[in-house]
């Protein structure tokens, strides 16, 4: 079983959160909590995967996962947002957040998030991968712009130069916003195939993060080309 705790502050969006996980027969909610509560609930329900609300009232949300991640052994963090959060993304990467999926996800695809994330991997909303990369890119920008003495970022380009035709449409498909398995549709390779070269290009790109991956791919112009596909869930 993934154990999941919720951390939101409205409890009525918590409760049904936790109607829609508890439904799946791999997926325990074993806490929810509000912000403030969350080192005592990471201390008695030790989770595998942590859904955290990005914007919260009685505490940041970005804190609380800053705080998260300076634990030993951090579970994953999957971010929950909307459409008008673009620019806390930067910071939420940064300290290390797995994922980003919309509060009003289908439930098929948040459960198959968690699974994801729980499994290592990442997720990234296919309908809020153009905003999510485009506000992180933003923000880069304004940063560089801010300080003259911040060393630039590494190329995306020359990252993207390391890969082989075929990796560079995987991650073209990834910065789109596409599971492992739309990926594997689209290209006509099994799962398995596509898991291998998503490793090797996360590797190559020097990231073990799915969605800083994404960023990279938006960065060298090889998503524009599919950002209008239409991918459905994990």
């Amino acid at each position: 079983m993934i154990r999941v705790l919720i951390i939101d502050d409205e409890e009525l969006f918590r409760t049904g959160l936790r109607m829609v996980l508890d439904s799946a027969d791999d997926i325990a909610v074993v806490g929810d909590c509000t912000a403030t509560e969350a080192p005592s609930a990471m201390d008695t329900s030790a989770p595998d995967v942590v859904l955290l609300d990005i914007r919260m009232p009685d505490r940041d949300g970005l804190t609380v996962l800053e705080d998260l991640k300076s634990r030993p052994g951090a579970p994953p963090v999957l971010m929950l947002t909307s459409f008008d959060s673009d620019a806390h993304v930067a910071r939420a990467l940064q300290a290390g957040a797995e994922g980003f999926v919309l509060k009003d996800s289908d439930p098929a695809y948040l459960a198959g998030a968690v699974r994801a994330v729980a499994a290592g991997g990442g997720a990234l909303s296919p309908s809020i991968a153009r905003s999510v990369v485009g506000g992180y890119v933003s923000s880069l920008a304004g940063e560089r712009a801010e300080s003259v003495t911040q060393p630039p970022a590494a190329d995306a380009g020359d990252r993207v130069a390391q890969l082989t035709p075929r990796e560079r449409e995987v991650l073209a498909l990834l910065g789109a916003g596409l599971s492992n398995r739309e990926i594997a549709t689209e290209l006509h390779l099994s799962p398995g195939t596509v898991k291998e070269h998503v490793s090797t290009v996360l590797a190559k790109l020097g990231t073990d993060n799915r969605v800083r991956a994404a960023v990279i791919a938006w960065q060298s112009g090889l998503a524009g080309a599919t950002a209008d596909l239409a991918p459905h869930g994990l």
